[in-house]
């Protein structure tokens, strides 16, 4: 399976916010969006970085209250490791648990095109899993 089998089936809408926007803003958006992460992009189609629940968290502790006026440019992750359609979600697993990383922007030609979860893998692998499992069932029952 690949990634961009993930994508046909959750969709590829991203939620992004600019990078000046404050921290407290920042929890507005996870918590209206139910989500955990969002990419943080100027324009909406490059990564410029990657905010989550822990960024916040680790902002709050070494900042404390102060930090949700900081802009999230100054908290998010600007390392972002991404991933393509073509990739075979066994690769991005392992860059998952490798990088201890629970959120991979999908990115083709420079432009966001997606975000794929941990969740989305695990879940993909287990339909994976099942796909097999019937298949060899079917070949030993006959």
């Amino acid at each position: 399976m690949l990634v961009s089998d993930i994508l046909k089936s959750k969709g590829s809408n991203v939620v992004t916010v600019d990078p000046g926007i404050s921290v407290h803003e920042l929890a507005r958006v996870l918590a209206q969006h139910r989500i955990g992460c969002v990419v943080v992009s100027s324009d909406g189609t490059t990564v410029a970085g990657i905010v989550s629940e822990r960024d916040v968290v680790r902002a709050l502790e070494s900042e404390g209250p102060s930090a949700l006026e900081k802009p999230v440019g100054e908290v998010c992750t600007l390392e972002v490791f991404t991933v393509q359609p073509a990739d075979n979600i066994e690769k991005v697993a392992t860059l998952m648990t490798d990088r201890r990383i629970r959120h991979l922007p999908v990115v083709v030609d420079g432009s966001l095109t997606g975000l794929v979860s941990i969740g989305d893998v695990v879940k993909a692998r287990l339909a994976e899993l099942e796909d097999e499992r019937a298949a060899l069932t079917n070949y030993i029952q006959g």
